[in-house]
C-alpha cells in the first residue's frame, strides 16, 4: 500500500505544471528603485516599461539575476551589502533570504548556473576586498555550500557566458573601506576582467595597459557569441580623456573604444551600464554623472550619442536601439534619433535594467 501511494504521489507530482516567466506576466527586465516615501523595491518590468510586479526590499536595491527557467528572482543590496532576496514573481512571496559567511559583503551582483541548479553571487572579504564568487545550491532552499576566489580585489558584476559553464567576472581592482566605501588603494588599483570554471579555475585573464590600472572595470554585457562588452569607471585625473568601454573575445586582446570627437569627457569617466542592442550589432554605456547615452558598433567604432540627465539602466530594446531607465523615473527607447519616452512613474530607477531570458 505504500509503495502504490508513492508512485502516485509521484505521478501527481508530475502532471504539476512547472511555472514559467509567462506566469509572472513574461517581464523583459528587473530594476531596483526607490519610491517617493523613501522605500525601495525590486520591480519586473515589461518590453515597453510596464510595472508588471514588484517586491519590498530592506534598503536600497542595486541589481538582480533572473532564474533560467522558472520565475524566480534574486535582488542584490547596494555594495556593500547584507542581503539578497530570493523572488517568487507569479506570488510576490519571499523564496529565501540570503547572507553573506560573516566577515563578507555581497557586492551587488550575481549569476545563475545555465541549468538554474546554482547560484553564484559576487562578494568580498569586507577586510581588504579581497574577491570571492558564492556558490548556493538553488534545490536545497538556497543553501550555501562553496566558493572560490573571483582572482582579483572588488569583484562586481559577474555573468555566464551563453550556452558555457564559464563564469567572466568584472574585478574592479578597488580596495574599500567596509563600512563607508572610501577607496583605499587608488594608486595600487589593478582591475581586471577574469574568465572563471564553476569550481573557480582561472580560465583567462584580461589586464589593462598599467596607465589604465585606475580604470575600474565594473559591469559587464555579454552578447550571444560569447563577445563580452565591459564598461570602467575612471579613478584618475578627470582632465585625462580615457576609454570607458572594452570589449573582448576569449583568446583575443581586448579592444577599447574611442568616443566621438569632442566627447572625450562627456561622461565625467564614469560609466554606470552597458548593453548590447539588437541582434548584437551595437553596444551602449551610459553615464548618470555625465547624463550620457554613448553608442558603438560591437566592433568599437563611436556611432552616435544622446543626452538624458541621471541616465544608468540599460537594456535591448525590441522595436531598435535600447531601452534606458533614470533617476525621474522614466523608462525610454533611445537610438541614434533620440529618445521616446515608453512609461514615466513617481519611482526613482536605480542603476540597472536586468534582461530575463538571457
Amino acid at each position: 500500500m505504500k509503495r502504490r501511494h508513492f508512485l502516485a504521489s509521484l505521478a501527481a507530482a508530475a502532471t504539476v505544471p512547472r511555472l514559467s516567466w509567462a506566469d509572472a506576466g513574461s517581464p523583459a527586465f528587473l530594476a531596483a528603485a526607490k519610491a517617493p516615501d523613501g522605500s525601495y523595491a525590486i520591480w519586473g518590468l515589461a518590453a515597453d516599461g510596464t510595472q508588471i510586479f514588484s517586491q519590498p526590499l530592506p534598503g536600497r536595491g542595486h541589481a538582480a539575476t533572473a532564474h533560467p527557467e522558472r520565475p524566480e528572482a534574486v535582488a542584490f543590496a547596494r555594495r556593500p551589502g547584507v542581503f539578497a532576496l530570493v523572488i517568487d514573481c507569479v506570488t510576490g512571496g519571499l523564496v529565501a533570504r540570503l547572507t553573506p559567511p560573516e566577515g563578507r559583503q555581497f557586492n551587488g551582483h550575481g549569476a545563475f548556473s545555465g541549468d538554474g541548479t546554482r547560484l553564484y553571487t559576487s562578494e568580498v572579504v569586507a577586510e581588504g576586498s579581497e574577491g570571492r564568487i558564492g556558490i548556493w545550491d538553488v534545490a536545497r532552499g538556497y543553501q550555501r555550500v562553496g566558493e572560490f576566489a573571483s582572482n582579483g580585489i572588488g569583484p562586481h558584476e559577474i555573468l555566464r557566458l551563453p550556452g558555457q559553464e564559464v563564469l567572466v567576472v568584472a574585478n574592479g581592482g578597488i580596495q574599500t573601506d567596509p563600512t563607508d566605501r572610501t577607496p583605499l588603494n587608488i594608486e595600487t588599483m589593478r582591475p581586471n576582467l577574469s574568465y572563471l570554471s564553476p569550481e573557480g579555475e582561472v580560465l583567462e585573464v584580461v589586464e589593462l595597459e598599467p596607465d589604465l590600472w585606475k580604470n575600474s572595470i565594473r559591469h559587464l554585457s555579454v552578447r550571444s557569441d560569447g563577445r563580452v562588452a565591459f564598461c570602467m569607471q575612471w579613478q584618475g585625473d578627470l582632465m585625462e580623456p580615457v576609454s570607458l568601454l572594452g570589449l573582448h573575445d576569449r583568446g583575443r586582446k581586448a579592444v577599447l573604444a574611442e568616443p566621438l570627437p569632442g566627447e572625450e569627457f562627456a561622461m565625467k569617466g564614469y560609466a554606470g551600464s552597458v548593453a548590447f542592442g539588437r541582434a548584437g550589432r551595437e553596444v551602449a554605456i551610459t553615464s548618470p554623472r555625465g547624463g550620457m547615452v554613448q553608442a558603438y558598433s560591437a566592433e568599437g567604432e563611436a556611432l552616435w550619442s544622446v543626452r538624458r540627465a541621471d541616465v544608468c539602466g540599460l537594456g535591448v530594446c525590441a522595436q531598435g536601439g535600447f531601452t534606458a531607465t533614470d533617476g525621474a523615473g522614466l523608462v525610454s527607447q533611445i537610438t541614434r534619433d533620440g529618445i521616446t519616452p515608453f512609461k514615466r512613474s513617481d519611482v526613482a530607477w536605480d542603476n540597472h535594467l536586468i534582461p530575463i531570458g538571457v
